[in-house]
C-alpha cells in the first residue's frame, strides 16, 4: 500500500527547506512515481503455515535473520531436496525472490542416422535414447514430415536440455510433434517452419523445410516443483528463458541467425507456462539469463533485438509477469570496454526500451570489475583482494567511478524512463564472491568466499538508489567456506547499514536524516575533522520503521539534530549507527554540505 501514499509523501518532502548533504555531483535522484513494482504488477506471495513436512523432512518457514539481500539466484539441482533446504535457508535470512539459472538452445550436426552430434563431432550420449520406432528423433521426425508431403524436410536440428517436464500445450501439431519417454528423461519432438512462422494451424501439405527442436527434459517437471516450494515460503520464482545460441565471432553476443527459432520455442515454453501457471502468485516473472555488458553501445547490440523478441512473447503468453534482466558493469579503465557512469546510463535506457520490467546490474565487485569506495578515496590503495584484476594501484586510477556512481547515474537514468512512459525497477545484484580465494567456491573458475563486511559495504553503496538487493548467488557462493557468508549473515544479520544521509530539519531544528537497516534502538555517530558528537534516535529523533517510500524491503528513515554550523566548509564528515549491543556500522557514510 506504500505507493498509494507516494506522491503525498513526495509533496511533503519538496515543501521542505532543507539544504541536501551530497557528494560532489551526487543528486539523489527526483521521485518521478512511487510505485514500488514494475508495471506490469507483482503480487507478494506469503508462506502458507509456520512449517511443513514432506519427504525430505521439517522445514520451518519464519524468517528469522532479516538481511538486506531479498533474492539470490540458485543452480538446478538434481536432488530436490537440496532446493527444498536452500528455499528454507534463504527464506530465514529475509529471501522472498529466488533466479533460476537457465539452459541455452544449441544448433546441432546430425549423423547420417539422424544420430545428435556433439560440438567435438561425437555422438552426444544426452540425446541417444530419444528413439522412436527404432528410429532417432530426427529421422522419425522427417518420416512423419514427409509422409503428410513427400518434399519436406528437416532443414535444421536443434537441441535443448532442462529439468523441466511440459505439457500438451508445448505443441500445436499432434501429427508431427510428441513427447518419447526413456527412462527418466522425456524428449519433446517440436517441429516449425524455418521461416519462424509457427502457424497455430498444421498445414503439411505445403512442402517446406523445417527446424527440428529436440528438447531432453525429465519426468517430473522442476518448476512445478519450485512453485509448490515458492507458495510454502513466500518466496516469488523467476525460472529462466531459453538462452539464445552465441555468435561464433563475438561470443558475447547474441547469434542473429538462430533468432526465429529462439522464438518459436520462446513462445512454445510461455504457452505452456501460460496454461499452467499464468495464476501462480509464486510465479515472479521471467528471468532473460542471456548477459550483456551496460555501454553506450547498447542500442546497436544485435543481442537487444534478441531481448525485445523475446519480451513481446513474455507479454502476450505470461501478462502480468515481469522480465528481469541482469546485466554487468566494467569500470576498469585499463582496458578499451571499460565504461564511464554516464555510459552504463546510456545502455540502461536502451535496455528498458526492449520492454523489460526489472534491471538488476551486477555490482561487479565480485570479478573485480567496479571497486566499493568514497570519493576522498579516489587516491587510497585498492582492496587486495581486487589486486588479480587490476593489479597494484588506487582506485581512482583503476577506475571510472564506483558502484554508487554508477547505481546513481542509473537511477536517474530510471526516472527519465518513468516519465516516458516505461515502467521499469532498478535492482542492484551485488556479488557475494571474491575474484579469486584460496579455495574456489565454484567448481570451475576461481572464484572464492567474501565475507559480510564486504557485503554490507556493497549494500551501502548502492541500497540508496534501488528497490531490491538481490545477489548472485546462494549455490556455493552463500554456503562455501567455514564459517560460511551464510553463516556470518545469520549470526550478525541485525547489524546495522546506513545507506544515505541528508540534511534535514524537523520543527525548526537542524539535523540529519538517515536511511538504513536495523536503525531502531540505535545511536547515530557524526565525525569530522575536529569534532564528534552521537544522538540515540529513541530520545532526541524520530525512527520510521516503514517510510511511504520507495525503498527496498526493511529499510527505516531515521532523523536526529545536528548543527550543521559547526562543520567547516567542504568538510567530509561520516556518519554511521551503534546499536546498544555494540554493532555498528562497518561502513560509515562519507559525505559534505553541497557549495
Amino acid at each position: 500500500m506504500r505507493w498509494l501514499f507516494g506522491l503525498l509523501a513526495a509533496a511533503v518532502v519538496a515543501a521542505v527547506a532543507a539544504v541536501l548533504i551530497v557528494l560532489p555531483g551526487d543528486p539523489p535522484p527526483a521521485r518521478v512515481s512511487q510505485k514500488a513494482t514494475p508495471s506490469p504488477t507483482v503480487t507478494e506471495p506469503t508462506p502458507k503455515v509456520p512449517e511443513f513436512t514432506d519427504d525430505c523432512g521439517t522445514y520451518e518457514t519464519e524468517e528469522k535473520y532479516p538481511y538486506a539481500v531479498t533474492g539470490y539466484w540458485i543452480m538446478p539441482q538434481s536432488n530436490r531436496c537440496t532446493w527444498r533446504k536452500q528455499l528454507q535457508e534463504i527464506h530465514s535470512v529475509g529471501g522472498d525472490t529466488v533466479i533460476r539459472i537457465g539452459y541455452g538452445l544449441q544448433y546441432r550436426a546430425v549423423d547420417d542416422e539422424g544420430r545428435v552430434l556433439a560440438k567435438d563431432g561425437t555422438r552426444d550420449s544426452l540425446y541417444e535414447d530419444c528413439v522412436e520406432d527404432g528410429l532417432s528423433c530426427h529421422d522419425a521426425a522427417e518420416r512423419d514430415l514427409r509422409r503428410a508431403h513427400p518434399d519436406n524436410r528437416i532443414a535444421r536440428t536443434y537441441v535443448y536440455r532442462t529439468d523441466q517436464a511440459f505439457g500438451p500445450d508445448l505443441f500445436r501439431c499432434s501429427e508431427i510433434e510428441r513427447s518419447v519417454a526413456a527412462g527418466k528423461r522425456v524428449y519433446y519432438r517440436v517441429l516449425t517452419p524455418m521461416d519462424g512462422s509457427d502457424p497455430s494451424s498444421c498445414d503439411l501439405g505445403t512442402p517446406k523445410p523445417y527446424d527440428l527442436i529436440i528438447i531432453a527434459g525429465a519426468a517430473e517437471d522442476s518448476l512445478t516443483e519450485l512453485l509448490a516450494l515458492g507458495d510454502q515460503f513466500g518466496i516469488r520464482v523467476f525460472p529462466a528463458l531459453p538462452l539464445a545460441p552465441r555468435d561464433p565471432k563475438t561470443p558475447i553476443r547474441a547469434n542473429p541467425d538462430h533468432e526465429k527459432t529462439l522464438r518459436t520455442l520462446t513462445r512454445r515454453i510461455l504457452q505452456d507456462y501460460g496454461v499452467r501457471f499464468a495464476d501462480r502468485t509464486s510465479l515472479g516473472g521471467v528471468y532473460q539469463p542471456f548477459e550483456v555488458q551496460m555501454a553506450a553501445s547498447l542500442a546497436g547490440n544485435p543481442t537487444l533485438q534478441v531481448y525485445a523478441e523475446q519480451h513481446r512473447i513474455v507479454e502476450q503468453e505470461l501478462p502480468g509477469k515481469p522480465i528481469l534482466i541482469s546485466p554487468y558493469l566494467d569500470a576498469r579503465k585499463r582496458v578499451a570496454f571499460g565504461q564511464t557512469p554516464a555510459q552504463v546510463a546510456e545502455g540502461f535506457k536502451a535496455l528498458v526500451k526492449t520492454g523489460v520490467g526489472i534491471i538488476a546490474p551486477q555490482d561487479s565487485r565480485g570479478t573485480g570489475k567496479v571497486g566499493l569506495f568514497w570519493p576522498d578515496q579516489r587516491d587510497d590503495e585498492v582492496d587486495e583482494r581486487l589486486r588479480p584484476v587490476v593489479g597494484e594501484t588506487t582506485y581512482g586510477t583503476a577506475y571510472h567511478g564506483s558502484t554508487r556512481d554508477y547505481y546513481r547515474e542509473m537511477a536517474l537514468a530510471r526516472e527519465e524512463m518513468l516519465r516516458a512512459g516505461h515502467e521499469v525497477e532498478l535492482w542492484a545484484n551485488v556479488e557475494s564472491f571474491e575474484p579469486s580465494g584460496d579455495k574456489p567456491c565454484a567448481p570451475q573458475g576461481t572464484r572464492g568466499k567474501t565475507d559480510k563486511k564486504r557485503l554490507d559495504q556493497a549494500v551501502t553503496m548502492a541500497g540508496r538508489y534501488v528497490q531490491k538487493i538481490v545477489s548472485y548467488m546462494w549455490s556455493d557462493f552463500m554456503t562455501c567456506g567455514s564459517p560460511s557468508l551464510e553463516q556470518e549473515v545469520m549470526k550478525d544479520w541485525d547489524r546495522p547499514i546506513a545507506v544515505d544521509a541528508i540534511r534535514r530539519g524537523h520543527d525548526a531544528r537542524d539535523g540529519v536524516e538517515v536511511r538504513g537497516y536495523h536503525l531502531k534502538d540505535g545511536t547515530v555517530t557524526v565525525t569530522w575533522p575536529g569534532g564528534a558528537t552521537e544522538m540515540v534516535i529513541a530520545t532526541t529523533g524520530l525512527l520510521d520503521e516503514d517510510p511511504l517510500e520507495e525503498l527496498p524491503d526493511g529499510m527505516q528513515t531515521a532523523w536526529v539534530p545536528f548543527d550543521w554550523a559547526q562543520v567547516p566548509a567542504g568538510e567530509w564528515v561520516r556518519i554511521g549507527v551503534r546499536l546498544p549491543s555494540g554493532q555498528e556500522t562497518t561502513e560509515p557514510l562519507r559525505v559534505r554540505l553541497a557549495a
